[in-house]
């Protein structure tokens, strides 16, 4: 993993980090939004705009790519390199929590 990647995903924003997670089955963009309110139980909305703006960025970086197109919907999937980046930002996530419940590193 290139150090571009690792300063761009590493930490992710939750837009990334719920895109990503989504992505691990195939899924369109209105899809992982629908996916990210139900995992949040409405607390997380992603817009539209920061939807379609990230899955573009993402493709362009690697982390995700385009599989197919269904109903005029483009069909993303999390690609090796993003698998990675995902693990690096939920060990991160495990050591502050670790940290915030009293445990040490």
């Amino acid at each position: 993993m290139d150090q571009h990647i690792k300063k761009v995903y590493v930490p992710m924003t939750e837009t990334a980090f719920y895109i990503l997670l989504c992505l691990r089955e195939p899924n369109h963009g209105y899809g992982i939004v629908q996916t990210v309110e139900k995992l949040t139980d409405g607390a997380i909305k992603l817009a539209p705009g920061t939807m379609y703006g990230s899955l573009s960025k993402m493709e362009k970086d690697g982390v995700i790519r385009f599989i197919r197109e269904e109903d005029k919907r483009k069909i993303y999937k999390i690609t090796d390199l993003g698998e990675e980046v995902l693990a690096l930002e939920i060990k991160r996530i495990e050591r502050l929590y670790k940290i915030a419940m009293g445990g040490s590193e």
